[in-house]
């Protein structure tokens, strides 16, 4: 069985996407539509921008969505997935390929969720940090056991590969304590902000009422959401799932297994770059990616 999934924000790189636009009356067709819908033009920013451009969240995660969701509108009847899945940003991405959202709706969605994301970010100084090299339930227990700062595990990415999420002083704290226990690495990521922990909870009342004032359709194929990692077709919860994503972790390496035992044999990567598909041999060295 084909699965399709769709990366996050942080796999944007300068030029992405000029080559879809360069090479397919499709694709070209959508970006300017975007660039209609957005009110400003992404696509020169997307190729021929500075990384500083490309940095700022309300330009990533609309170019990150645009990018992946383009690619699979190119593929036409090609695109043909058993199943889908999307990391964080991602997620939003999975549902316009899947058609259970418009990709005029995914886009607003999508850059509403940044705008909130980045006023949240403003609201209180606060990080993220990749832990190496523990497993997954240290490092809860590590986020757990600080009580008096917002510390908690943001990304179960693959395993030996989480990533945690909070105040600035709460990502120092837990990061000298894993390496204590026995961390490889505890690196701090330059991002603009606490993503998917409760600092987040100011953008997720936010974007919920966005969320809920749109319509949703069921999907051609299920859609394996970051909250539970288990497979949605009713629009409905998947409208709450989605809700809940911008304060939850994401369980990419539960859905990536939940997807290989519900039978999935077959990774196709859509979007820039490839993060994923190295998390996905991570997780399971036996399946294919592309």
């Amino acid at each position: 069985m084909k699965a399709y999934v769709f990366p996050g924000q942080g796999a944007q790189f300068v030029g992405m996407g000029k080559d879809l636009y360069e090479q397919s009356e499709i694709a070209k067709k959508y970006f300017e539509k975007a660039n209609e819908i957005l009110g400003f033009r992404i696509t020169d920013l997307m190729f021929e921008g500075t990384d500083e451009d490309l940095r700022q969240t309300k330009v990533t995660q609309p170019a990150v969505f645009l990018h992946s969701v383009i690619s699979a509108f190119v593929l036409g009847e090609n695109f043909n997935p058993d199943m889908v899945a999307g990391h964080s940003l991602g997620e939003f991405s999975a549902l316009v390929a899947a058609q259970a959202l418009t990709f005029e709706d995914g886009l607003i969605l999508v850059s509403k969720r940044a705008q909130a994301m980045q006023k949240a970010c403003e609201m209180e100084e606060s990080t993220m940090a990749a832990i190496i090299g523990l497993n997954d339930e240290i490092v809860k227990e590590v986020c757990d056991s600080i009580k008096d700062e917002i510390v908690v595990p943001a990304n179960y990415n693959c395993p030996g590969q989480i990533v945690i999420s909070g105040t600035i002083r709460g990502i120092e704290k837990a990061c000298e304590l894993l390496k204590e226990k026995g961390a490889k690495r505890a690196l701090k990521l330059s991002v603009g902000g606490a993503f998917h922990s409760p600092l987040m909870e100011p953008a997720r009342i936010e974007l919920s009422q966005a969320i809920n004032q749109t319509s949703f359709s069921t999907p051609i194929c299920p859609v394996y959401q970051n909250v539970n990692a288990y497979p949605q077709t009713n629009p409905e919860n998947i409208k709450q799932n989605l809700i809940a994503q911008l304060t939850a972790p994401v369980r990419w390496t539960q859905t990536i297994k939940n997807m290989i035992n519900d039978g999935a044999t077959e990774f196709i990567e859509l979007g820039p770059g490839d993060v994923l598909k190295g998390l996905i041999k991570k997780i399971n060295p036996n399946v294919m990616v592309r």
